[in-house]
């Protein structure tokens, strides 16, 4: 078993790996069933060794089996909440501590990924409501809150706020600024900043949709922004799951028959395709206000996610993306504007931006979050043009936190 770090088989604790290694041969279509299954075999001879737990949820998690992954995840944090990654190379020039909530792989920021085969110590530390920071704190040079805005988060990030106002050391995404990536918060946040197209984003419960289903209600009576098509998913839903465009009131009603959920989200579709007919959807890294490429898909559908729009199969999309990161200076200075404005209006420190150029020349806005995943673990023999962005965005990171501590010192 290799996973970049020593056998768990041969070591009498297994070290904990973090979500890096698993992404990376889940991306290299590399069968995770096994080391699970090996994990889970372990786990018999190791019932405390929490670090083999922890690995064991990232495994299930990385697999989609989401319940099973949550509970071994519990299994973990009851033998222990702080989890140690040390730098692949040492000595360490940084020590991050990052805040986290229990939950999937949406419910905090994967920062291992963007710093995977760095030079800076990451410990984990799992903070519960009650006593979000009871336990002894690890030497650190920096804070960071890597819990994502989510309605079950908002009791956790509201008794951090309290405790980190006076922390003596830098803290990177403020608590009380993390909501601000919300989708109803942001479209609301967002809706009048130059450059910026965002339709406004709307929660509503289960009978609302209903009754716009049936004709009971019509939708200018409730939403005077919006009308069909409409985006809408289930509130907490993450990576399009029930994510979809409906086009009249009887879709609706098919819609909501299928999907179960007491409150939804609802949005204005916006027809953001270029001249071709094809949708090209990008993600942009905010670090410290700095723009950086990460990705851009196309597709010849509007939902558009990395691994299903065709960029392993299709080299003419590769070029594309290879363009669009070679000359991202263009782009991030066609939307200057726009992305300044992001920056000044969520007081986030690190974010992503999922976005796209729509014909009026807009930047339009998808999603906002620090809780996406960057990283450059795709296959290098197939995006060789990958490397030299993502060291960018790796080495700004780091540059990052290093003047913090330049600061703070």
């Amino acid at each position: 078993m290799s996973l970049d770090r020593p056998d768990p088989a041969n070591a009498p604790v297994m070290p904990f790996f973090g979500l890096a290694p698993f992404l990376r041969m889940d991306i290299a279509g590399t069968d995770l069933l096994p080391y699970g299954q090996r994990m889970l075999a372990l786990a018999d001879d190791r019932p405390d060794d929490a670090n083999l737990w922890m690995n064991l949820s990232l495994v299930v998690l990385c697999l989609g089996q989401r319940d099973s992954g949550l509970a071994i995840q519990q299994q973990a944090l009851a033998l222990k909440r702080i989890y140690r990654l040390a730098a692949l190379r040492q000595p360490a020039v940084f020590r991050l501590l990052l805040l986290m909530a229990p939950g999937d792989l949406s419910a905090n920021t994967p920062l291992e990924c963007l710093l995977d085969d760095c030079d800076i110590d990451l410990d984990f530390y799992y903070v519960s409501p009650g006593e979000p920071l009871a336990l002894p704190i690890p030497e650190h040079d920096a804070v960071l809150v890597a819990i994502s805005e989510a309605d079950e988060h908002r009791e956790l990030l509201a008794a951090l706020e309290g405790v980190l106002a006076g922390w003596p050391k830098p803290v990177i995404n403020a608590p009380q600024h993390i909501p601000s990536s919300g989708r109803e918060r942001a479209s609301a946040l967002l809706h009048d900043a130059p450059g910026v197209l965002i339709p406004p984003t709307l929660r509503a419960a289960r009978p609302l949709l209903e009754a716009l289903a049936t004709g009971g209600t019509r939708l200018a009576e409730c939403y005077a922004e919006c009308d069909f098509p409409l985006i809408v998913r289930p509130v907490g839903s993450h990576a399009g799951r029930d994510l979809e465009k409906i086009e009249a009131p009887a879709a609706l009603a098919g819609y909501l028959a299928r999907v179960a959920g007491a409150e939804f989200f609802v949005s204005r579709f916006i027809d953001y395709r270029s001249a071709d007919g094809l949708f090209r959807k990008m993600r942009v890294a905010l670090i410290d206000g700095v723009p950086f490429a990460c990705h851009m898909g196309v597709s010849s559908h509007w939902m558009i996610h990395y691994l299903n729009a065709g960029m392993y199969e299709a080299a003419w999309k590769r070029d594309e993306e290879a363009g669009f990161m070679a000359h991202f200076d263009a782009f991030a200075e066609r939307h200057r504007s726009a992305l300044a404005a992001i920056c000044q209006r969520t007081q986030l420190d690190y974010l992503c931006i999922d976005c796209a150029e729509p014909p009026d020349g807009r930047l339009l806005v998808f999603e906002i979050d620090h809780a996406m995943v960057v990283h450059a673990m795709d296959p290098e023999d197939i995006f060789p043009y990958k490397q030299a962005p993502m060291r960018k965005v790796k080495t700004a990171f780091r540059d990052y936190l290093l003047r913090l501590k330049a600061v703070a010192s």
